[in-house]
């Protein structure tokens, strides 16, 4: 304790200073966690994907659709228990501004295959009933205002024309990394008015949604799939829900790998800010520590002298980063909510920010260490006065 004391009597010898190097270090603790939460956010997606959920595609790309009378037969491929077509449907609510996931899927079994979506009872029995039926998470619904029972009017992207829904339930999440901002209604719905407007369109899924008994079996299973459609004029591309979402993150690698690296940049840039700092402060105590070296004191006391005080000027700024990184991860993520439907500080970010602002401490303090061991005690003692 009288150690620590010392440490920090020593680090606030020079106020103002020091002050402003902590609040540095702060500035640089809460950008670095901030960017680090947002490529967390990122692969949010990733990170709440199922190991027993496939995803079967058309082979060459989303945008080409699949007939749905594939689903009876990946129905009865070995190890599937569970199949849900789906479209993703790209409706816009009022004006472009206001974007959200909206698709068009099979109720009951997605909702099966989703038990992380969780609607209150009674609402999950009305959606299934109810044609024009839609379901929203809790987040969507709170940021337009809506209450069960009201019509939610989209004008359709793919598919033209304004389409009205009836929103019968409002989900939460199970879990924290559960997106709570997507809105899904009826495939039915809108297969029947294809087959009305458009009927070479009808009968067509974007994707199948397949649960698997064995998540062991994922691989096999996925391979089964392919074979069945091999050679024919809509070959599938079968993948684990977890691929699936990393095939989307892979088209924008390089904005993740820039916003990583400005993130590291960051933690470069208040190391040289720190240890510059403690250079200044060595350089002013030379002197004090001749004296330490005069008075029998070895090596090793002076550089704990010196490494401690570096270790607390980061660490005090590490701490109030961190503790002004969650209001402002909070006022983030509600401002880019459309973007970002989970932005949560994980616990691995706090893990790094710790880790950081140590390897700060101690890499600022080499030099200025180095130069106190080693100065001779008649060329210290000269710098008095």
């Amino acid at each position: 304790m009288y150690l620590l004391k010392l440490l920090v009597r020593n680090a606030f010898r020079h106020r103002l200073r020091s002050s402003l190097t902590i609040l540095g270090m702060t500035v640089a603790i809460l950008a670095f966690g901030l960017l680090r939460t947002v490529i967390s956010a990122w692969y949010a997606g990733v990170e709440a994907s199922a190991a027993n959920r496939l995803v079967v595609r058309n082979a060459i790309s989303l945008v080409f659709q699949l007939p749905i009378s594939y689903k009876e037969k990946i129905r009865q491929v070995e190890g599937v228990e569970i199949v849900s077509a789906g479209n993703w449907f790209g409706g816009i609510y009022i004006d472009e501004k206001n974007f959200f996931a909206n698709f068009a899927v099979e109720p009951k079994p997605y909702l099966e295959l989703y038990p992380e979506f969780v609607l209150p009872p009674g609402q999950e029995t009305d959606f299934v009933r109810d044609r024009k039926a839609a379901v929203a998470g809790r987040t969507l619904a709170q940021k337009y205002g809506w209450e069960i029972g009201d019509t939610i009017t989209l004008k359709g992207t793919i598919y033209p024309g304004n389409w009205d829904f009836v929103l019968r339930g409002i989900y939460t999440g199970r879990y924290e990394s559960t997106d709570e901002s997507q809105f899904f209604f009826h495939w039915d719905y809108l297969n029947e008015m294809m087959k009305k407007v458009t009927p070479r369109r009808a009968d067509q899924a974007g994707f199948f949604l397949v649960g698997i008994d064995n998540p062991n079996r994922a691989a096999e299973v996925a391979v089964a799939i392919d074979a069945l459609f091999k050679n024919s004029l809509a070959e599938t591309l079968t993948e684990t829900e977890k691929a699936f979402q990393l095939s989307f993150i892979s088209m924008t690698e390089a904005i993740v790998m820039a916003i990583q690296l400005v993130s590291f940049v960051v933690i470069i840039i208040i190391m040289a800010v720190v240890a510059n700092t403690m250079a200044m402060t060595a350089r002013e105590r030379i002197g004090e520590y001749a004296i330490f070296k005069a008075l029998g004191f070895r090596s090793y006391h002076i550089a704990g002298l010196i490494f401690g005080e570096s270790l607390v000027i980061s660490l005090l700024g590490c701490a109030l980063g961190i503790a002004a990184t969650f209001p402002a991860a909070e006022a983030f993520g509600n401002a880019l909510s459309t973007y970002f439907p989970i932005f949560n500080v994980a616990v691995e970010t706090i893990y790094m920010d710790i880790a950081a602002a140590f390897v700060v401490g101690i890499v600022a303090a080499i030099v200025p260490t180095w130069r106190a061991v080693s100065i001779r005690i008649a060329d210290g003692l000269r710098r008095i006065g």
